[in-house]
């Protein structure tokens, strides 16, 4: 069970991480949006390192 979570996890973090690279690459990226970004990347990163 906790494998699946896991790859949940994963998937989660991969697209936080293709949404954070799009919009730093745009013109005048959204610093707000960034931040809440990497913010959950974060968060998902952190509960991947507690399984």
């Amino acid at each position: 069970m906790q494998t699946g979570h896991l790859a949940a996890l994963e998937a989660k973090h991969a697209l936080l991480d293709s949404q954070i690279l799009a919009e730093s690459r745009r013109p005048s990226p959204d610093q707000e949006a960034l931040a809440t970004l990497k913010k959950r990347k974060l968060q998902i990163k952190q509960e991947m390192t507690a399984q």
